[in-house]
């Protein structure tokens, strides 16, 4: 234990010095955000490290300390109070089987853009090495970062079918920057969709985005909100049943046959209405025609029956009324066509 303490001071010594190191670093790594990074540290080939104390640092923060066969992760009490940052904890390894060969590289599984630095290497009393490690950040679900106005899973549902096909409405509510959202099948293809809908207020974002899908060989369709701003995305997955994609038809067809009912009473009364108006027409000049006949006969002069005569009196009209005895009085009456 005597010979840990020992290490650590030594490592302390040397902290202020290694943490402010301008020098350009020997190596850089470059991985996408949650893969792993290898960074490399190692003296001769032949230098066995089994014995030997190393230290990995990032700026003043404590990544990884081995002190002959001592080191983070082994359950050693003194050195997890001495304390690795809480940033790498559980993510952070050695190369047990390399040490004898001068190997001191250590693994930093799950990376995170935070973890792009400077890092430096010690061997106390011999050597350093400083390498730069570069995480580009990856766009993926962030959710669970506490990151402010990160969008939340989107909310989808499925509307009553129409002719265009099987409308798919999704929502994203409380989300800064402004989300984008898209309708993607099962392979990744985006869907057209309408125009969405968008409020805000105080830069924070309610979308809609609306589209309308047919039947595919899955029926799956999923909504995608990304914010490229943070890298942040997320998406919600939904199944359209086979029989919503059968009602539509079922309903139009439905429609025309009530439509096609409904013209053919409709014509049905407007022939009756107009069959009744032309017979009705007809027996009324029939009757009229008998008045002004009786008329003519009892008062021998057409002008007393004229009004009776009405709907035939025009220029087009001639009547011609010849006076017999009075107990054989004929009205002749020759009509061209009815009075417009």
């Amino acid at each position: 234990m005597a010979f840990v303490a020992a290490c650590l001071l030594v490592l302390v010594c040397l902290a202020s010095s290694v943490g402010n190191d301008k020098a350009p670093p020997d190596t850089t790594v470059e991985v996408n955000e949650g893969d792993d990074a290898i960074l490399t540290c190692s003296l001769s080939l032949g230098v066995k490290l089994e014995k030997e104390v190393f230290d990995w640092k990032k700026g003043d923060l404590e990544v990884f300390l081995y002190a002959a066969g001592i080191y983070y992760g082994n359950s050693n009490e003194t050195l997890r109070r001495q304390g690795q940052d809480k940033h790498f904890e559980g993510r952070v390894s050695h190369f047990q089987e390399e040490l004898k060969n001068g190997n001191a590289s250590i693994i930093i599984r799950n990376t995170k853009v935070d973890d792009s630095g400077t890092y430096t290497c010690v061997f106390p009393k011999k050597r350093r090495f400083i390498v730069q490690l570069v995480v580009k950040p990856i766009r993926k679900d962030r959710s669970r970062e506490n990151i402010p106005g990160v969008a939340p899973k989107p909310s989808t549902m499925i509307l009553d079918p129409t002719e265009r096909g099987v409308p798919l409405k999704c929502e994203v509510h409380g989300a800064s920057p402004k989300p984008k959202l898209e309708w993607q099948d099962i392979e990744g293809n985006v869907l057209p969709a309408e125009e969405p809908r968008v409020s805000e207020s105080r830069d924070v974002y309610n979308v809609t985005l609306t589209t309308f899908v047919n039947k595919n060989r899955t029926n799956r369709f999923r909504c995608v909100a990304t914010q490229d701003a943070i890298n942040h995305e997320t998406a919600d997955e939904l199944y359209v049943p086979e029989k919503m994609f059968e009602q539509p038809k079922a309903v139009w067809i439905a429609v025309g046959i009530s439509v096609g009912f409904i013209v053919g009473v409709c014509s049905t009364v407007a022939l009756t209405v107009k069959r009744y108006s032309i017979l009705k027409h007809d027996t009324d000049s029939a009757q009229q025609r008998a008045d002004a006949t009786a008329c003519a006969a009892r008062n021998n002069w057409w002008i007393k029956c004229k009004r009776l005569l009405s709907p035939w009196a025009t220029r087009d009209h001639t009547i011609r009324m010849q006076t017999y005895p009075e107990e054989s009085v004929t009205l002749n009456v020759t009509e061209n066509k009815p009075a417009e």
